[in-house]
């Protein structure tokens, strides 16, 4: 038992770097992935700002919908930051070792965006059921002040929970300092641990309930009565609920999907799978989902929809409008330096 004790203790330590073990050694295509994942990134970067900015830039969208949606979009661009110029990083890297500090980043990072996207789906899900259920009182009901109160719940729950997992990891004793992930994944580094880490299992299970269980239980119960009132109501107010709720619906879905597999990844032997399925779907939720939302909501949502039409439509004419007036300011300078010439 002391032997056993004492073995423990010299090979525990506090590791200044780990090693990811999940990459595999592409060769000459590692620059062809590295050019698809920029690709996916710049987009991703590029649709989220575009939307922000609509967003706050336009007084009509100044309604709770789409203070939510902002929200949301800020997180989609701070969770694919916190993963995509990591692995652009790793891709042309031989040699695929994160330093500790940066490692305990990347792990409060992606958990915080799991944590608020759930969240903000709650809160997103509960401006659908006011504005459905209670059309005539929603505006006095969703004033300003609740809508910041409800953003305010949507980030600072899940921020304290995170910053309690991510230093509850950090102080681990660890015998290892191998994560056979691509990025960094806190249940890994707990399993690292050298002593049974019961303090930090039972943490981040009472974690993940909260932060995931309460809001997915807020989600259910207000489709719950929106579903109730649509049955009941007339064809405008189903018409009103498909219109608005298929977006929310469909990214939850998506989020959940993603989310699922990398809890039972992470829990359970995969072995099964194929290696590049594991590693394409441990990714899934950082990847997809802050791509997947611009896109389902700046389609879906017709002031949204057509704002930025008129925005890019207006920008192709300004373009054009330039050019004309080069082109004239080009042929009148050519017109006069022919007179010039002719006089002399």
């Amino acid at each position: 038992m002391n032997t056993s004790k004492c073995t423990i203790i010299r090979n525990s330590t506090q590791f200044s770097y780990f090693t990811l073990g999940a990459y595999v050694d592409t060769q000459m295509f590692k620059y062809l992935y590295f050019m698809i994942i920029l690709s996916l990134y710049v987009f991703t970067v590029g649709s989220n700002v575009l939307l922000i900015v609509v967003i706050c830039v336009n007084r009509s969208l100044h309604e709770p919908m789409y203070m939510f949606l902002c929200s949301l979009f800020v997180n989609e661009l701070y969770g694919s930051t916190g993963l995509f110029p990591f692995l652009l990083l790793q891709i042309l890297s031989d040699v695929h070792t994160v330093s500790a500090p940066l490692c305990f980043l990347q792990v409060f990072s992606i958990y915080l965006y799991a944590s608020v996207e759930f969240s903000n789906l709650a809160a997103m899900s509960y401006d659908r059921y006011m504005s459905i259920c209670y059309p005539l009182q929603y505006h006095t009901l969703m004033m300003s002040s609740k809508v910041a109160l409800l953003i305010a719940v949507t980030w600072i729950p899940p921020l304290l929970a995170v910053c309690v997992t991510t230093c509850l990891s950090a102080s681990l004793q660890l015998c290892g300092n191998v994560i056979n992930k691509v990025y960094c994944n806190n249940h890994s580094i707990i399993k690292l641990g050298c002593h049974g880490a019961t303090v930090n299992n039972l943490y981040e299970l009472t974690a993940a309930s909260v932060t995931v269980c309460v809001p997915v239980s807020v989600i259910l119960y207000t489709y719950t009565r929106i579903l109730k009132i649509c049955f009941s109501g007339s064809k405008q107010t189903r018409q009103k609920a498909v219109s608005t709720c298929t977006p929310h619906l469909a990214s939850l879905l998506n989020f959940s999907f993603g989310v699922s597999f990398e809890i039972l990844q992470s829990r359970f032997d995969m072995s099964h799978v194929p290696n590049m399925l594991r590693i394409f779907l441990s990714v899934y939720f950082l990847t997809c989902q802050p791509l997947f939302n611009p896109v389902m909501y700046g389609l879906n949502m017709s002031k949204i929809r057509t704002i930025c039409k008129n925005l890019l439509l207006g920008y192709v004419g300004k373009s054009r409008i330039l050019i004309k007036i080069q082109n004239h300011h080009h042929v009148s300078h050519s017109t006069f330096s022919e007179t010039t010439n002719r006089r002399f």
